[in-house]
C-alpha cells in the first residue's frame, strides 16, 4: 500500500480549542476507526495545552515558523525547525509560540505495536513503512514518479524507495517498524 499526498489537496480540521489546524496525511490501518500509526501536519497558531493521546508516542518536527516552548511535568523543551522531538502522548504540554504561526510534521503510533523514528535525509532511502515529506528539491519512487516540495507518501508492509534528484533536495523521513 502506497499512499501519495499533497499539502494542497488535504483536508483541514480546526482544532476545538481554536488554537491550530491539522491536514491529516495518511492513517494506519486505512479506513480504521482507531488508527495503530498517523501522520499529520499541524498549523499552531496561538499559545495552548497539546491533545492528550494516551497509549500513543509522538514525535513533533517543526517545519516552518518560530521556535515553540513546550512545558509540561519535569519538562521544558524548545521546538526548533526540523529537530524532531519525542514523547509520550498523555504528557500534559503546553505550548509558547516565540513568534508568529508555526507548522509541524506529527507522527503518533500506538504504544505496543508500532515504533517510529524520524530524521532529515539528503541521500537514497528505502524501507518498508514509513512516511517521506519533500521539504526541498525533488525525490524519485523506483516507479519513477517524481515528488516535488510538499508532498510526500505513506507506505505499509512494500519495500519502498526514494531517491533525490539534485544536490538541494531534502526529505523528513519517518521509519516505522512493528513492535515484536
Amino acid at each position: 500500500m502506497i499512499t501519495r499526498f499533497a499539502y494542497a489537496d488535504l483536508a483541514v480540521s480546526r482544532w476545538r480549542n481554536g488554537g491550530g489546524e491539522t491536514r491529516e496525511l495518511i492513517g494506519y490501518p486505512p479506513g480504521a476507526a482507531s488508527f495503530e500509526w498517523r501522520a499529520s501536519i499541524a498549523t499552531l497558531a496561538q499559545d495552548g495545552p497539546f491533545s492528550a493521546f494516551p497509549g500513543i508516542d509522538r514525535i513533533i518536527t517543526l517545519l516552518h515558523g518560530d521556535a515553540v516552548i513546550l512545558t509540561g511535568p519535569g519538562v521544558q523543551h524548545r521546538l526548533t525547525p526540523l529537530q524532531p522531538w519525542a514523547f509520550a502522548g498523555e504528557l500534559a504540554l503546553d505550548a509558547r509560540l516565540e513568534g508568529g504561526n508555526s507548522e509541524d510534521f506529527n507522527i503518533m503510533t500506538r504504544r505496543g505495536k508500532w515504533q517510529a523514528t524520524v530524521e532529515v535525509v539528503t541521500d537514497a532511502v528505502s524501507s518498508p513503512h514509513g512516511v517521506a515529506w519533500v521539504l526541498a528539491g525533488q525525490w524519485q519512487l523506483a516507479d519513477g514518479e517524481r515528488l516535488e516540495v510538499q508532498h510526500g507518501i505513506g507506505w505499509a508492509d512494500q519495500l519502498t524507495g526514494l531517491r533525490p534528484i539534485g544536490a538541494n533536495a531534502r526529505l523528513l523521513l519517518t521509519r516505522l517498524s512493528r513492535v515484536p
